[in-house]
């Protein structure tokens, strides 16, 4: 059969047609996790995951010896893990506007003019500093992962949650199992780590949730303003 013509004399295309739909999925749909409690973070795949945060350590300010001690805890540290871990330095922009204003508010508590003068001369350092480069922060994470082999293939069981995301395992069992296994290689990083002058400490279920949101929706960098430039007419007289 021949395709049918319309006024214009143009076959008509069905898909062509078809009027769009809005796009309702979530970006949660697109995330391997499926849940975030008890200070676990669970996947859909079944595996579980604990995150540490690490204070840092300024390796540049340390002496030659004091350097050498470092270097060789941490190889020590790497050598004695029977299990694998991923470490993870997040950088953003800092925005120090909040730090500034800070600055004003003690500025006016000062009496002495010396220390008004010091304490204008810090807030040009400052500002001038951050003209001349962008001031990162970094945040250090080591993130401790069970694998759904881990769990036990035996014991699999399918477990649909609220949000219609199949499970192998129940979140009881995966939880249950998360800490017996992973908290005494936890313990033994904060351990190791305490050789090299850090301290490790494990994210809460509410830093969990508040740190991944923050990852896929990052706050957009603060726009200078640009000063205004007036420009004044002047009429010559003649």
């Amino acid at each position: 059969m021949k395709p049918k013509l319309n006024s214009l004399n143009i076959p008509k295309i069905p898909y062509l047609s078809v009027p769009d739909k809005p796009i309702v999925s979530t970006s949660q749909n697109h995330l391997p996790i499926a849940d975030v409690t008890n200070d676990v973070v669970l996947y859909k795949d079944g595996g579980a995951a604990l995150v540490m945060e690490s204070t840092s350590l300024n390796f540049g300010l340390l002496s030659e010896k004091e350097q050498g001690a470092v270097i060789a805890a941490y190889a020590a540290m790497i050598n004695s893990l029977s299990f694998s871990i991923q470490i993870l330095v997040r950088t953003q922009r800092k925005d120090i506007s909040s730090y500034i204003s800070y600055i004003d508010e003690q500025a006016k508590k000062l009496t002495h003019p010396l220390l008004q003068k010091l304490m204008a001369e810090y807030k040009g350092f400052i500002l001038d500093s951050v003209k001349k480069k962008n001031v990162l922060g970094k945040r250090f994470f080591v993130i401790l992962y069970l694998s759904p082999l881990e769990l036990g293939v035996g014991k699999s069981l399918a477990v649909v949650t609220k949000r219609g995301v199949t499970l192998p395992f129940s979140k009881s069992y995966v939880i249950k199992k998360t800490k017996i296994t992973l908290y005494p290689r936890r313990d033994h990083l904060i351990r190791q780590a305490g050789r090299l002058g850090i301290k490790f400490r494990q994210l809460t279920t509410n830093e969990l949730i508040d740190l991944f949101y923050t990852v896929y929706n990052p706050e957009h960098p603060a726009v200078k303003k640009e000063p205004e430039v007036i420009l004044e007419r002047r009429e010559s007289s003649g």
